[in-house]
């Protein structure tokens, strides 16, 4: 048998298993997304002033941290979650990742959309 002869099984083999794969699935999870924004949480309802820089690096380690489209709509779901509880200042959420020079996917906002995000 020739080498390309025994390589083309294997070659398709390997095709078949990949394109069987299931999708990739988020690796962040809440617990990350909360810790990472609950130095926000007071900011975020009062709606004053700028965030604090601790609020800032934990937005830009969530932003960094949420690479691929799972992360980013895992994030947004949490953070959806997370919102609907504490009822953030609209202003205040939404300014959050310019105030901080991040930029994220998604609003932080109870009515986001996550299945847009990507």
């Amino acid at each position: 048998m020739k080498p390309l002869e025994i390589a083309l099984p294997t070659v398709a083999t390997v095709m078949l298993l990949l394109l069987l794969a299931p999708a990739s699935e988020a690796v962040i999870t809440c617990s990350n997304v909360v810790n990472y924004l609950r130095p926000c949480v007071n900011y975020l309802v009062k709606g004053t002033g700028k965030p604090p820089a601790t609020c800032c690096s934990g937005a830009s380690a969530l932003a960094s941290a949420s690479s691929t489209s799972a992360d980013k709509r895992a994030a947004c779901d949490c953070i959806k979650t997370a919102a609907k509880k504490i009822n953030p200042n609209v202003q205040a959420a939404q300014a959050l990742p310019g105030n901080c020079g991040i930029s994220l996917p998604f609003t932080i906002s109870p009515n986001v959309d996550c299945s847009k995000v990507g």
